[in-house]
């Protein structure tokens, strides 16, 4: 900054305030004795944009959603509800969070080893996820997130003026190495997902929940954020990290198990963090419709949806690509949700020749840092007599293209 000044004729204090300013804008990023350099994208860089236009007669398995037809009937759920809000209409001031959904929600996280804590409603995951990080940090802080990891993470932390710190993911979870550097290099945050990770299907595993919660141990001033999206969906017991750290908050939405337009999401964590994100969250929105998480309680309490029948048919989904894929020589991972991740030699190629078998699935990049190159298959909706055909694509899809040679 010093030797800057000089060179331009202004004052130091100038030249510090414009790299604040460009540090906050998230045009550049500063890392310690290290210094400042320019992002290597805009901040606002969209990843939903890395995305292929589906032509017709393609089949699309690049969407990421779930299956239509295992999501429960909401109309008798949000009649009841509204009948309830016709008796006793909300209005200003009211409580923001339904106490029959608190009960509800804190029961599973208490049945699942979540610390004790209070408890809030906010309009879905990522919602959760950038009320904590604002909570908590300033432009500059660095966040650890999971590589590959979800896209939409992936851009929200750099939009908030934070860097990206990656962690690498297999089968288990976040790699204790690659967190232990994260952790050691200073990053302030950490983001995981504990199940149904998007992409890999990863689940952080028994062993693998002692490792990491034995690293956060050692730094104690770590924001934790773990995001249990795939509650309901997942026959995969849950392994919290929650309560090794001072701020912590574990986040569980509905929105894969009873459909992405319901935007709720149910958030606890230590004291601080739920009141902050409470504060902030009233002088914005205000609350999440009561008429939303009222329907959300009748949803749950009606049985409407079997919890484990979705979950065993997403399994038998995964399991018989993989198995098919295995056959023909493919290695390719998904432990849970509606995910399975396959590394490939050279992304755009085997996307564009899986695109022009018939078959749309989504490129990597949209879910990478650092990572190797690989595709993302939407497993929800795949029958079984499209498993081998699937598979055939995808085994000629990642194999080395034939040499040409010209004369």
């Amino acid at each position: 900054m010093r030797e800057l000044a000089a060179t331009l004729g202004v004052n130091p204090n100038t030249v510090a305030a414009a790299y604040r300013t460009l540090r906050e804008r998230g045009v550049i990023e500063t890392d310690g004795r290290r210094g400042s350099r320019v992002r290597p994208k805009p901040a606002t860089t969209d990843r939903e944009k890395v995305r292929l236009d589906v032509p017709p007669g393609v089949r699309d398995l690049a969407d990421g959603n779930p299956d239509p037809a295992l999501l429960p009937p909401l109309a008798g759920a949000f009649a009841a509800a509204a009948a309830q809000q016709d008796r006793a209409p909300v209005l200003y001031g009211a409580e923001p969070v339904d106490p029959e959904l608190a009960r509800i929600a804190r029961a599973g996280f208490d049945a699942d080893g979540v610390p004790p804590g209070p408890l809030t409603v906010v309009s879905g995951a990522l919602d959760a996820v950038e009320r904590v990080l604002a909570a908590h940090l300033k432009p500059g802080d660095a966040v650890a997130v999971e590589d590959p990891g979800w896209g939409s993470v992936l851009d929200l932390v750099p939009a908030l003026g934070l860097r990206t710190v990656p962690v690498g993911v297999d089968d288990d979870g976040p790699l204790p190495a690659d967190l232990r550097r994260a952790l050691a290099g200073g990053a302030r945050a950490v983001v995981v997902t504990d199940r149904a990770h998007n992409p890999t299907g990863a689940c952080v595993s028994a062993a693998r929940a002692r490792e990491l919660r034995a690293l956060l141990a050692e730094h104690p001033g770590t924001v934790l954020i773990e995001d249990d999206h795939g509650h309901g969906i997942v026959d995969l017991p849950f392994h919290p990290l929650a309560g090794v750290t001072d701020h912590w908050a574990v986040v569980r939405s509905v929105a894969k198990a009873y459909g992405p337009d319901l935007r709720l999401a149910v958030l606890t964590g230590d004291d601080v963090t739920v009141d902050r994100v409470r504060g902030r969250h009233r002088l914005g929105p205000g609350w999440v419709s009561l008429l939303l998480q009222r329907a959300v309680v009748r949803l749950w309490t009606d049985g409407v949806l079997d919890g484990a029948a979705v979950a065993a048919a997403y399994r038998r989904r995964r399991e018989a690509l993989v198995t098919a894929l295995a056959a023909r020589g493919v290695t390719a991972h998904g432990r849970s949700g509606m995910s399975v991740w396959i590394p490939v030699p050279d992304e755009t190629a085997a996307v564009a020749r899986l695109l022009h078998a018939g078959w749309a699935v989504a490129p990597g990049a949209r879910f990478r840092l650092s990572s190797p190159p690989a595709v993302r298959i939407t497993v929800s909706t795949l029958t079984e007599p499209e498993v081998a055909p699937l598979a055939d694509a995808v085994a000629s899809a990642v194999r080395p293209a034939p040499s040409r040679s010209y004369v």
